[in-house]
């Protein structure tokens, strides 16, 4: 008999109209496609809707899943490179400088007309992807899979399905808002501290990207003196176009930073750096692509790229690469650059690694764990990084052989944990 598992698909179905996805959102697809792949399983999409799991459409949701893949993969003709894309791969190509940076607009604030064009768009996006429906009774299922972070502000779902006697697993990316808030939007700490406590208190297993997660987890458990179900770390997969490829030198160097402009990821520091380095290598000075939306807290990285003269034409930004473009991008690069605070697992420094890409990363516990090879610089070390820059920008690093977690084994590991190799749950 087919055995059905839950999928909680509310992260991901909130994620139909995103050109590029964040880490979490790779991983979240990553779990959909493998769990509709089973032929010995059904996956039963659900969502989350005041407190209970409602059921999603299962047609609507595998177009869904299709779709994203084609988009963020880089298939989807509709969604191809847009012009700050176009202009950027046109700047790092060309053998004169740029005169003006290439800089995606800041996200404008949000607008309160009941008229404007994106928020009737938005509006009509809702009603197709939220088409689901109350289960009276949950089908019987082997497990319930939790990826996103998502359904977990109070106990109820999983105190339900525990009366169900059906398993829940959920996988926990970090603790980042918890142990680091200055770095988050205030409010989050406190948010991410009932999910987190959420899935200490009533998951069956509790999956984590890192053994430096799994220890900041443990650690938590312990100061909120709640007794933990057992966590598994199992590093995270990458996706196929990740591999490595000969490089295609540009006629000028650049280096590329790839993630969220947020605060953790450290990016006015590196900019400081960049301003630096501009005034002892002059003309030579290498170009910096960062390659990622707006984040939380960005306002110093934005005066960088908008009022440094020093910068202008050498910086540049844009955001909503698909993957193919973005792995073509770091491949051709001098090396790329990870200089966060923190990390629970950092998937773009594990990209570069596969890619066979030098890699220049801070000295935090996530890299020294997923990256040790890598040139580790202590992220408050300035003349650390500047020397760092300046040598890998005149001579290119050799990157050292690196086997990259695949998504086969994230699966193997993950199957075995669960019990969904076996006959009977394991859980």
């Amino acid at each position: 008999m087919i055995e059905g598992v839950l999928f909680d698909a509310s992260r991901l179905i909130s994620r139909t109209e995103r050109t590029a996805p964040t880490g979490v959102d790779r991983v979240c697809l990553a779990y959909a496609e493998w769990l509709l792949a089973r032929p010995d399983l059904k996956m039963i999409p659900v969502r989350s809707k005041h407190d209970e799991l409602v059921a999603v459409d299962d047609a609507w949701f595998r177009t869904c899943v299709e779709t994203l893949r084609a988009r963020w993969t880089g298939l989807d003709a509709e969604h191809a490179l847009t012009g700050n894309a176009t202009r950027l791969l046109a700047a790092l190509n060309s053998e004169r400088p740029a005169a003006q940076s290439v800089i995606g607009a800041p996200p404008p604030p949000p607008s309160n007309s009941g008229g404007d064009k994106g928020r009737r768009r938005q509006l009509r996006v809702f009603k197709q992807f939220f088409r689901s429906r109350r289960m009276l009774d949950l089908p019987p299922s082997r497990v319930y899979f939790n990826v996103g972070h998502t359904s977990l502000n109070t106990p109820q779902i999983l105190t339900s399905l525990k009366v169900r006697a059906i398993p829940s697993v959920v996988l926990l990316h970090d603790l980042i808002p918890i142990t680091h808030p200055e770095f988050c939007r205030p409010g989050d700490g406190a948010k991410h501290r009932l999910r987190v406590l959420t899935a200490l208190k009533y998951a069956s297993r509790i999956i984590v990207n890192s053994q430096y997660t799994a220890e900041e987890l443990l650690r938590f458990a312990a100061f909120e003196r709640v007794s933990a179900p057992p966590i598994d770390a199992v590093h995270l997969g990458l996706e196929s176009v990740f591999v490595a490829k000969p490089q295609a030198a540009p006629p000028r160097p650049y280096f590329v930073h790839v993630g969220t402009i947020e605060a953790r990821k450290n990016l006015a520091f590196l900019l400081t750096v960049w301003r630096r380095l501009q005034e002892r290598m002059g003309a030579e000075t290498p170009q910096l692509v960062l390659v990622g939306r707006y984040g939380w807290e960005n306002e110093a990285v934005l005066d960088h790229l908008e009022r440094s003269p020093n910068l202008r034409g050498l910086v540049h930004q844009s955001a909503n690469l698909p993957d193919a473009s973005l792995a073509t991008l770091m491949n051709n690069a001098q090396a790329v650059l990870a200089p966060s605070s923190v990390e629970g697992f950092d998937l773009p420094a594990v990209e570069a690694c596969a890619l066979g890409v030098p890699l220049i990363a801070s000295d935090i516990p996530a890299h020294r764990e997923l990256v040790p090879h890598a040139q580790l610089i202590d992220p408050l070390d300035g003349l650390g990084w500047l020397a760092a820059l300046e040598k890998a920008t005149r001579v290119r690093p050799l990157a050292a052989p690196y086997r990259a977690p695949t998504w086969t084994d994230h699966f193997r590991l993950v199957e075995e944990r669960t019990g969904l190799n076996r006959d009977l749950v394991a859980v």
